[in-house]
């Protein structure tokens, strides 16, 4: 794809917004984990919290002791990351789990109430961070109240460690669910631009003359495009239309002017003014060129939706040609396969194949040959004679206007300039090359469909 592309657009817009949100989906899942595992440690500290104040009591001299230890080896293990610590703020007497070794909780000097639970972030041992769960009881003991801290806490790392475990698991399903995600949207990308490529495929069958206006059958969305084209081609028919009729109307308005000019250049020679009546009649040949050619010019166009049997004009053309004194010594040949059919106006065709099979037999000497073939959609026309031929040096000049290459021959030198101007109208090419029969062979090339 061309960087210019709208698919390319497309996609790299959807490439970058879904890695956005999955980046953030990514951040979110993250935090999530992280705050639900804040939370279940939270619990299993306020567990750990219970157990402690079931198990505090006394012994037989009234100091701080712990009738049961908890169950969680960790907090026998020296600096292990679990930690808890009991505080009797009235004898300033502590009691503190083994993994604490000879370090202590460093507990914030705020008061709470009696059995509510504080959370706070502290320093902890081995330069930890450590997240505490706090809360105060009050025991009576001989007599005496005794107001106990209780404190357990949880190396932060751990949950850090939990949640960049978690990131490292949730990446890569995250990354085949963006390669999902950005096929299915590829996939939309190709079925939403459909209609596009139908528009396109469309004109280009306009183009071809396979058909003459785009159907109406596409969504809302582009359905005013192509009534747009549409009403475009339906104006630019009746523009040529227009021309058509004006280049009639010029030249029924010159024809007789032209032909008044030749009659008195005739009866000027008639007098013996040779050099005037030569050029008022080369000035008539020029004027009548330039009108010819204004004319045809002006009847071209592709005629959309035609479709031309190419034999049976080949056979009429040959029958009308062959009728002329000159062509009917000639042998005919019709090589034309009867299941062609081209895309182009039958009048142009018809003209086109009649310069050429006219052109061949002012030349030929026995035969002229006709002959077609297709190829993925391209016909290639031949018309061969078996006259003198072109020399390669004069080819180029022979398609241009108004040059005639034996000034014996009647006509205008139009043509193959004629037959330049309809299969260029038509997308087409044509090409002089030397003939298998000795003379000439025109070979032109036009767009062509099978009968269906």
């Amino acid at each position: 794809m061309r960087h210019r592309s709208l698919r390319l657009r497309l996609l790299v817009a959807a490439a970058l917004s879904l890695t956005m949100a999955l980046v953030v989906a990514g951040f979110g899942l993250v935090l999530l984990f992280e705050r639900h595992v804040e939370r279940r440690i939270d619990e299993e500290l306020d567990n750990d919290l219970r157990q402690l104040a079931g198990a505090i009591g006394f012994d037989s001299v009234g100091d701080l002791a712990l009738t049961q230890r908890p169950a969680d080896p960790r907090f026998g293990q020296p600096l292990s990351g679990l930690y808890w610590q009991i505080t009797d703020e009235t004898t300033g007497q502590d009691l503190r789990s083994r993994s604490l070794w000879d370090s202590s909780l460093n507990l914030p000097t705020d008061t709470s109430d009696l059995t509510a639970v504080h959370r706070h972030v502290l320093p902890g041992p081995a330069h930890a961070t450590l997240i505490l769960r706090e809360r105060r009881v009050a025991i009576l003991q001989s007599g005496a109240q005794h107001m106990l801290r209780i404190a357990v806490g949880i190396d932060q790392a751990d949950v850090i460690r939990a949640s960049h475990d978690f990131a490292g698991d949730v990446a890569p399903s995250l990354a085949l669910l963006g390669l999902a995600l950005l096929a299915a949207a590829w996939v939309q990308i190709l079925v939403g631009l459909r209609p596009l490529e139908a528009v396109r495929r469309g004109v280009e069958a306009v183009h071809a003359g396979l058909r003459s206006r785009l159907p109406t059958v596409y969504p809302d969305e582009v359905l005013p495009l192509a009534n747009e084209i549409n009403d475009l081609l339906d104006a630019q028919d009746r523009a040529i239309i227009r021309s058509r009729s004006s280049a009639a109307d010029l030249a029924h308005g010159l024809r007789t002017p032209l032909t008044v000019l030749g009659a008195d250049a005739r009866r000027l020679r008639e007098r013996g003014l040779d050099d005037v009546a030569g050029e008022i009649e080369a000035l008539v040949e020029t004027m009548r060129r330039h009108v010819e050619r204004a004319i045809t010019k002006a009847r071209l166009r592709p005629h959309r939706g035609a479709a031309a049997s190419l034999r049976a004009l080949v056979d009429r053309i040959i029958g009308i040609v062959g009728r002329a004194p000159r062509a009917a010594d000639l042998a005919w040949e019709n090589k034309v396969p009867d299941d062609l059919k081209v895309a182009i106006d039958a009048d142009d065709l018809a003209e086109l194949l009649g310069n050429l099979i006219e052109n061949a037999t002012k030349w030929a000497g026995n035969r002229v040959r006709v002959a077609a073939t297709a190829l993925d959609g391209v016909l290639e026309l031949t018309v061969e004679d078996d006259g003198p031929g072109i020399p390669a040096t004069q080819r180029a000049s022979a398609l241009r206007r108004g040059v005639r290459l034996a000034a014996d021959q009647a006509g205008y030198g139009l043509g193959l300039a004629i037959v330049g101007d309809i299969v260029e109208t038509y997308a087409g090419s044509l090409r002089l090359e030397d003939s298998a029969m000795g003379g000439l062979r025109v070979s032109v090339t036009l767009p062509m469909r099978e009968r269906e």
